[in-house]
Formats: structure tokens, sequence, C-alpha cells
């Protein structure tokens, strides 16, 4: 080392036998102080699995609030879909998490890089997909991902080979040859998902993506993006307002009235919350349909009211009460022939939520 190096780390000052041991006390301490710094951090951020995290992000046009204070955290490999209708606040929320368009209030993180001030290099950790994908009409599947390999520094062998595998992977092998311009929107839309994996992102956001495809296509979508994050352990965000492929396919959602996300969780803990204030609700039909049936279940513990519709009773109770109700009319020689507890798929969950909000669906 030169002596002008030296001088640099020891400031041109000898040090003494004496000042060697608490130079390395304070030394030790500074590390001890910013490794418990780092565990606090960790402590409020959450598990230190999460990857996408927002703080009370809010982006306002004018007098209308798009997004309203939403904290959200969302774990590697996890699917989430952000549902609500159009102009909930999802695209706005997308465009945030992409460095897009600046918050007015409030922050947005990506593998812990600020998406404002680090756009750039949030922008090479996310692979985003339109509701809309544009490609090269005159140019074929092939070549329009030939043409994203090489913007992201692929080239050769390496740059065929990742196509021919992307291709086979989202079954659009037999029209890789083909003119975009001839595509449906279903063979956009997977062509579109190839696009985002030529650069190979581990966090992928999806904007409408089973918007204008048959059913058999979001069937074939769905399925690719479970294997997406089942197999390849990629983090997926989705916006949605289709409840039914939303319910298919995540593992939680975040449900958005007027930009705000008034419920977050798995379909059960949506469920479980709108319940929490509400009472439950059970469809009953058995055999036989007599005089005695609706003085039996009045007698069932924790029943409030009954109503009847057509050939099915809605029983209204503050708690789950088919156990006590199949028990009972078992013991009473009743054969059940339908038994649901209300309210346990996403349709009606989220109706209840927009109900509670004061607003209408649809």
């Amino acid at each position: 080392m030169g002596s002008s190096v030296k001088k640099e780390f020891s400031g041109e000052k000898q040090l003494s036998g004496k000042e060697l041991p608490e130079i390395g006390e304070r030394a030790a301490a500074e590390q001890a102080a910013v490794m418990e710094r780092e565990r606090m951090s960790q402590d409020k951020n959450g598990d230190d699995s999460v990857v996408i995290r927002t703080e009370s992000l809010t982006k306002t046009y004018g007098d209308l609030i798009a997004v309203d204070h939403l904290n959200l955290e969302i774990k590697k490999g996890e699917v989430f879909g952000l549902l609500g209708p159009n102009g909930a606040g999802k695209t706005t929320t997308t465009l945030m998490l992409l460095g897009l368009t600046e918050p007015d209030r409030g922050k947005a993180f990506i593998h812990g890089l600020d998406c404002t001030r680090n756009a750039l290099e949030v922008k090479k950790a996310v692979g985003y997909l339109p509701d809309n994908v544009g490609f090269y009409g005159t140019m074929t599947g092939r070549e329009n991902l030939r043409f994203m390999g090489r913007i992201n520094g692929l080239d050769g062998k390496e740059l065929e080979q990742r196509i021919d595998r992307l291709l086979e992977r989202v079954g659009m092998t037999h029209a890789a040859d083909k003119k975009t311009a001839t595509y449906s929107r279903g063979m956009r839309q997977r062509l579109g998902i190839a696009d985002v994996l030529m650069k190979d992102p581990d966090i992928i956001i999806m904007d409408e993506p089973t918007l204008g495809i048959d059913p058999e296509g979001i069937r074939e979508l769905m399925w690719l993006i479970r294997d997406l994050a089942e197999q390849d352990g990629r983090t997926i965000l989705l916006s949605s307002h289709q409840l039914y492929q939303v319910q298919r396919v995540c593992d939680r959602m975040g449900i958005f009235v007027k930009g705000k996300m008034v419920a977050c969780g798995t379909l059960e803990e949506l469920g479980q919350q709108i319940g929490r204030d509400g009472t439950g609700t059970v469809e009953l039909s058995v055999y036989p349909d007599n005089v005695s049936l609706q003085r039996i279940l009045k007698e069932i513990k924790g029943v409030l009211d009954i109503e009847k519709n057509s050939d099915i009773y809605v029983i209204h109770s503050s708690f789950d009460v088919r156990r006590a109700l199949s028990k009972k009319l078992t013991e009473e020689g009743y054969t059940i022939m339908h038994l649901r507890q209300a309210g346990s798929d996403l349709d009606e969950i989220y109706r209840k939520y927009f109900e509670k909000a004061g607003e209408k669906v649809g």
C-alpha cells in the first residue's frame, strides 16, 4: 500500500497501541447499531419476503382522489389481484408502481427501491403487460420477440433459444411466424407474456389481462399465470374487474372502491371480514318441506330470521349454524338437499363491500 493511500486511511495520524482497542470497540458498536437499525426496519416493514410495498400512497387529479392512502404489501411468489370497477384506482396504482406517474403523497417500493426515485432500476426488475398489448403488426411474433430481446441485451444463440422456449411455454409456437396483425386478442396477450419474460423479470404487473378473451383463452391464460408463480417463483400483480377470473387465480385480493382499498386478504378472509359486522346467511333446502320445519329451524341456537324463496330457505344467523342445522334436521328425519353458506364466493363478497361503502355494483 502506497504512502498516500496509507495517509487516506489513517488521516495522517499515527495510532498508539492504546487507541487501537478503543477503535475496535467503536467499530463493533457501530456495526451492532447498523444491524439493529436493519432489524428494526424489517420489523417495521413486515416480512422480509415482501417485494412490493406502498405507504399511504395517494394520487389526485384535481378534485378526484384516484388513489387514497393505499397501504399494501405483496410477498414473493404471490399472485395478488387488485379488484374493482373501471375508475376505482387500479391503473393509477400500477402507474405509480412502475414509476410512470408520481404520487402526491406517500411512497411505493419494489425490492426496497423507491418507485419514483429509482424508476429505471424498478423497470429492470418488473415486467408490465398492459390491457391492450401493442406489437409491430407487419412483423411476426418471433420477430417481435427478437426485437425485444435485443433491446434487453440478448443476441445470437442465447436469444433464439429463449424465443423458442418462451413461444412453447405460452402456447404460441404454431403462430410464431405469422404476422401479429392477424392475431386474436388472446394470442396477443399470450405473446405479450412471452414478450415480458424476455427480460426474465421476477415481478410481473398485468392490467386487465383477460379483457376481451374467449373462455378457453381465459382458462389457458389463468393456468399460465399460476404456473409463473408456482413454478418460477415470480410475483404477479394483476388488476381486474372480472371477479370469477380473479377468484380462480389469485392468492389474495384487494377490493378497491373510489380509490380506497376497503378490504384485503384471501377469499376466506374477505368473507370473514365482511361478516364480522353483520349476520351469517345459510341457504337450505330439505325434504320433506312441511309445516314443522320452520319451527324446528327457529329453535336452533344462533338463528335470527328465516326467509323462504321458492323451495330455498334463507336463514340469517349470528354465527355459522350449518353443523347445528345438519345435526338437528337429521335427528328429526329430514333429508338435506342443499346447504350452503351464502357470501362464500367473490361475487357476493364484492357486492357486500360495495353496499357497505354506499356504492352500487354494475
